[in-house]
Parts: structure tokens; C-alpha cells; sequence
């Protein structure tokens, strides 16, 4: 898996095609290899990203996270 933490944006998620989502008490499987994550606080979407960043003029660094399965 690995995070692509976008400049004034949103956290790119790249899976291994699919993922559990858990909101509360409810728990769904999704299959989707990539999806974007809101950090700006104001997508209508959340947990997922609408590109409400943007007309907010949300201003945060970029970084990149890749997990790697440990030996």
C-alpha cells in the first residue's frame, strides 16, 4: 500500500485492489485500487475527497508513505 500525500490536497491511497471501510458500526468491503482521502476538513464525501480543497485554499506539504510487508 502506499500514500501519496498531495500538495494542497488530498492523500492519494493506493491499494492492493481492495480495502475495508469502517464508519461507526458498519463495515464494508470495497474494491477500488486507488481512492483519494480528504484532508482539508471540507469535502461533502468524507472520508473521501470531493476537491473541496480547493475552494477552501487549503495549503498543507506534500510527502509520500509506502508500507513494505516486513521479513
Amino acid at each position: 500500500m502506499k500514500l501519496t500525500v498531495r500538495e494542497n490536497g488530498s492523500i492519494l491511497v493506493e491499494t492492493n485492489g481492495s480495502y475495508v471501510l469502517r464508519i461507526g458500526d458498519q463495515e464494508q468491503t470495497l474494491e477500488k485500487a486507488r481512492f483519494s482521502l480528504c484532508r482539508c476538513g471540507h469535502s461533502a464525501q468524507k472520508p473521501f475527497c470531493d476537491g473541496a480543497h480547493k475552494a477552501a485554499g487549503f495549503e498543507a506539504p506534500a510527502c509520500e508513505i509506502e508500507f513494505q510487508p516486513l521479513p
